[in-house]
């Protein structure tokens, strides 16, 4: 059962499969033999799933922009599919006795699948089928199991894994909890979080005071869409595997406060989300987990919009967080134009904004105790170019920056690439194993 749960949706035998009972299920919507079906009644529904994808494409990504990225083409037509088998389906229901339309909602939900697999592709946002069900995985822990256990004592100059040494009845995987962080400072209303816990944070014998890695998902989205999407514990796990059980401790805080929320990852009228994740997860870190304490074993990233912010952190909160991963952020926090954003963010105050925006900072401020990695897809055409402006900007600031270009678009598939690939810099970077560079 789980190696069928653990199949994948976006390539192999699933995606034949779904690809297969969806073209059955548009002959089965298609089919009637009278000649108005064919002459007149499929070219109309034809021309009005065309009209209204159009329509919805202007309205989303022209005029409401509830998302900091455009929808692409290709998510478009393959939901203008989806239009077109939903007025199929309508039109038979209509025409069609009780037998044929008995079979209609199957038939629609078959010929749906298609266009919703291929949305997915995109992104990559669910990459198996256990993903899809929104079946969890068998990971799942409650923090409060965890026993208080002695830390092991590491020299400062000493990289953690020089010292460690794995005990007997260290698990083989890592395990994920649920959590609570509220915004006692900021006055956030954040969404429940997650946390990532390494094998070697698992001991009941000993345990070694790890690096936090805090990391934010895309908007619109959710916190624990770098489990789902992004396969997260499964990169942590295979670090850790090589790595006698070490690996970041990673939270999965919120950043929107709901999924369509757009609050830039900054202190405005939108809310106070720097302050929360600057000041709020922080101290619950301090509080809740028995990680480093140091900052300089704290780093911040994400994806997308997280990416964004991870940006933003960095050189807002450089005492907080002096190492991030930015994978496919933007330049600057944007809901459309600059205009659009510092009227809804400051009520129109351009310097207010000017003193948050990235790009502004860095050509203000030095940085040279501060690291990054930049992360993009080789075919991201309006991430690519925003990620090479931030490079220049942080080498002009001091930062020591490094730009990943890896295989793919703006996708999950890549993020979760990225992070992968950054791991063992990030590791070295907060000390927990000997430095490594991002590039090798």
């Amino acid at each position: 059962m789980n190696r069928l749960l653990d199949a994948s949706v976006l390539a192999g035998p699933a995606t034949l499969i779904i690809t297969g009972f969806g073209l059955v299920a548009f002959v089965g919507l298609l089919s009637d033999r009278h000649r108005r079906w064919w002459t007149t009644i499929v070219p109309l529904v034809a021309l009005s799933a065309a009209a209204a994808t159009a329509l919805s494409g202007w309205v989303i990504n022209t005029w409401w922009r509830p998302f900091p990225d455009p929808l692409p083409i290709r998510v478009l037509l393959w939901g203008g599919v989806g239009l077109f088998a939903l007025g199929l389906a309508g039109a038979g229901w209509r025409r069609r006795g009780w037998p044929a339309r008995g079979l209609a909602a199957p038939l629609l939900v078959l010929a749906l699948l298609l266009p919703a697999m291929k949305i997915n592709a995109v992104y990559g946002y669910y990459p198996t089928v256990r993903a899809a069900l929104g079946i969890p995985d068998a990971n799942a822990i409650e923090l409060t199991e965890l026993p208080n256990v002695p830390t092991l004592p590491v020299r400062p100059d000493q990289p953690l894994a020089q010292a460690w040494r794995p005990p007997p009845d260290m698990p083989g995987a890592g395990r994920v909890a649920r959590v609570e962080i509220p915004g006692v400072v900021s006055g956030f209303r954040a969404r429940p979080a997650s946390v990532y816990l390494p094998p070697a944070y698992l001991s009941a014998q000993r345990r070694p005071q790890l690096p936090v890695l805090v990391l934010i998902a895309g908007q619109p989205g959710s916190p624990q869409d770098w489990l789902v999407a992004g396969k997260l514990a499964q990169v942590l796990d295979r670090f850790a595997a090589t790595h006698n059980g070490l690996a970041p401790v990673v939270v999965l805080p919120d950043a929107t406060g709901s999924t369509l929320a757009n609050p830039l990852c900054l202190d405005s009228r939108l809310g106070n989300v720097e302050t929360y994740l600057a000041r709020d997860v922080p101290d619950w870190i301090t509080t809740a987990l028995h990680t480093d304490p140091d900052p300089r074993r704290r780093a911040i990233g994400g994806f997308s919009y997280g990416g964004t912010c991870a940006l933003q952190l960095a050189v807002r909160q450089p005492a907080v967080y002096p190492t991030f991963l930015d994978i496919s952020g933007q330049a600057e926090p944007t809901l459309g134009t600059r205009e659009q954003t510092v009227q809804a963010a400051f009520g129109g105050d351009q310097s207010a904004y000017r003193a948050v925006n990235p790009l502004d900072i860095l050509a203000t401020t030095r940085f040279p105790h501060t690291a990054g990695v930049l992360a993009v897809g080789r075919d991201d055409r309006d991430y690519g170019p925003q990620a090479r402006t931030v490079l220049d900007a942080a080498q002009r600031s001091g930062m020591n920056i490094e730009l990943l270009e890896l295989p793919g678009g703006h996708s999950w598939t890549m993020a979760t690439t990225a992070l992968d690939d950054a791991l063992p810099w990030l590791a070295g970077r907060t000390h927990l194993t000997p430095q490594a560079n991002p590039n090798q």
